[in-house]
């Protein structure tokens, strides 16, 4: 296992399209990627479940990964969410 915070910086959070590309990409690991925000976690390969959790800008979120490929779907997390996911 090994897991990560970060701060989320899109100016509106993590709605729809980031959410997806997130989503989308966590999708290819086979290991089990979970956002922890709060008191809640999310399994972060569900699109809607990371809409639902209504994660904010500001927000900081620990992401982690458990499994055969963890470090490699850390690292493209860390990537994506450091990037604002492209917007």
């Amino acid at each position: 296992m090994v897991s990560r915070e970060f701060t989320i910086k899109n100016a509106v959070g993590l709605h729809m399209r980031p959410a997806a590309v997130f989503a989308n990409e966590m999708g290819m690991f086979e290991c089990k990627v979970t956002i922890v925000y709060g008191d809640n976690k999310v399994n972060a390969k569900s699109l809607l479940s990371i809409i639902a959790a209504c994660i904010k800008c500001g927000t900081v979120i620990t992401v982690i990964c458990e499994g055969a490929d963890e470090q490699a779907a850390l690292d493209k997390a860390e990537e994506l969410i450091d990037s604002g996911f492209g917007e």
